[in-house]
């Protein structure tokens, strides 16, 4: 499975004192501490971004962000691996580099979560104590939801409303075992105990440009960060920030498959729910995993039937395409979950966010005798998402053995180091590895690098599938400086 696939993780950031109130302004400190960057005054360039693209074929009102130098170099950290830390709106967020495979992608976010965890234990150690908490999810539970999103590039021949079509019953569906669970409702949503997903309480339209308010199933931004007329990048805003690997392997796995299969015009199912803004609370309330949904013409399906039947087309499909090591783990694994939610989903409590956090506080509440109602419980959902190692419940489970884990703490360095090898980014690693000193700046695509002589050349990247390992080993061969790099670069 070689397909170009990110995502962006907004994590919360939380003061213990009243004398830190702004968000923003920690957001800011936090991300101000962040260790080993190679160009360290490197700024983001934005010249190729405009986030108010609508894929449904419009432009909506508003101008594109351009930060003067200043503050451009105190919004963003541009990271060895070639991804991004940065502050968006009131939140620190991390942006893996360009991967090429979901399995490559869990370990670029475990990457992005130690850096982040490395900053906060640096600026409290400034402070003298821990002052600031950080979380990797998508809810205070105070009413404000923060963001994670994937991404996942496709060629434009496929049109977006037959995407669109195809995802919307997948997404409402999917979160069966992608939900990283929840401690009650929020934004007017009806009560509950638990539920199986953070987001779902905050969706609340079929499609739209806008990621903050009135927040759709289907996001509709056009902004390909590639060649606008070769591809889309579907922004995908459906989905929990998971602690759980094989949760984020399987939300990302299944969907890229999805993708796979709308560009090789393979048969998928055709599921049309009645209420899918509805469906997606139904679902993320039904702990059983059993309840029906009311499709258009009146008959009723459950979130697993409808994942199975995109289970059961993408085997089809791969009879007569090519099967690759990864999309193969991704089928068994996906096959195997369903089947096990189908018997008895609790003991899917190693694999499956929502149903390790659930077990973990039925355990403390039979311990102490609360209900889901206590206080205590309502912090355990917090501390599951910390991402200190030694604080975080998720961490504890992993540590123990509960959870079972995809990468090794080798491969997360490593992907903290250096790019990805097989997509655009190992060019933007190696020019911070070889001349940290002269990239003034970076985007997803292109590279700024300052000359001898002063001048500033932009090296672009507009094809994600180039700048690879194997095509740039020869181009940084036998060359110790910018010029000889650049002269090699000019016809």
């Amino acid at each position: 499975m070689l397909r170009i696939l990110g995502t962006e993780t907004e994590y919360g950031i939380i003061a213990r004192s009243p004398h830190n109130p702004d968000p923003v302004d920690n957001s800011f400190r936090l991300i101000s501490h962040c260790p080993r960057l190679p160009a360290p005054t490197a700024l983001w360039d934005y010249e190729n971004e405009n986030p108010f693209l609508d894929a449904r074929g419009f432009e909506v009102e508003g101008e594109p962000e351009r930060p003067g130098v200043s503050y451009n170099r105190q919004l963003n950290k541009i990271l060895p691996n070639a991804g991004r830390l940065y502050v968006d709106g009131a939140h620190p967020e991390y942006s893996t580099p360009e991967c090429s495979n979901p399995r490559e992608l869990v370990a670029y976010e475990r990457a992005g979560d130690t850096v982040v965890a490395e900053c906060l234990a640096r600026l409290n150690t400034s402070l003298g104590q821990d002052e600031f908490l950080v979380y990797r999810n998508n809810s205070d539970g105070k009413g404000n939801s923060f963001g994670y999103h994937e991404n996942y590039l496709i060629s434009r021949r496929v049109s977006f409303e037959h995407i669109a079509q195809v995802l919307l019953p997948f997404f409402v569906s999917r979160q069966i075992f992608c939900g990283a669970g929840k401690v009650g409702a929020e934004n007017g949503a009806d009560h509950t105990s638990y539920q199986i997903s953070q987001r779902a309480d905050f969706l609340e339209c079929l499609y739209d440009l806008n990621t903050m308010v009135n927040r759709p199933i289907i996001n509709t931004r056009d902004e390909p960060h590639t060649q606008q007329s070769q591809y889309r990048r579907l922004h995908v805003i459906v989905g929990d920030a998971n602690m759980c690997e094989v949760s984020t392997f399987l939300k990302v796995g299944t969907t890229a498959i999805i993708m796979d299969m709308l560009e090789n015009d393979g048969d998928l199912p055709h599921i049309e729910l009645a209420d899918p803004v509805n469906a997606i609370k139904q679902v993320s309330r039904d702990l059983t995993v059993k309840a029906s949904l009311s499709l258009q013409n009146g008959h009723p399906i459950t979130a697993i039937a409808i994942q199975l039947a995109y289970l059961n087309a993408a085997h089809d499909f791969y009879t007569t395409h090519e099967l690759s090591p990864i999309t193969k783990e991704v089928l068994i694994r996906w096959e195997a979950v369903l089947d096990q939610l189908t018997q008895d989903p609790a003991k899917l409590n190693r694999e499956i966010d929502w149903v390790a956090k659930r077990a973990l506080m039925e355990s403390y509440m039979d311990r102490k005798r609360c209900s889901w109602e206590d206080p205590r419980i309502a912090m355990m959902d917090l501390q599951y998402h910390d991402v200190r190692p030694a604080k975080g419940l998720a961490y504890t489970l992993e540590r123990t053995g509960k959870m079972e884990r995809l990468t090794h703490d080798e491969e997360i360095q490593r992907a903290m180091k250096t790019a990805p090898a097989q997509t655009r980014a190992f060019f933007r690693g190696a020019c911070l590895q070889r001349f940290p000193q002269q990239v003034y700046g970076m985007s997803w695509t292109s590279v700024l690098l300052e000359a001898t002589d002063g001048t500033i050349k932009r090296i672009p990247l507009m094809d994600p599938y180039r700048g690879t390992q194997s095509l740039t080993q020869e181009l940084f061969q036998d060359i110790d400086s910018v010029d000889q790099l650049l002269s090699r670069l000019t016809p």
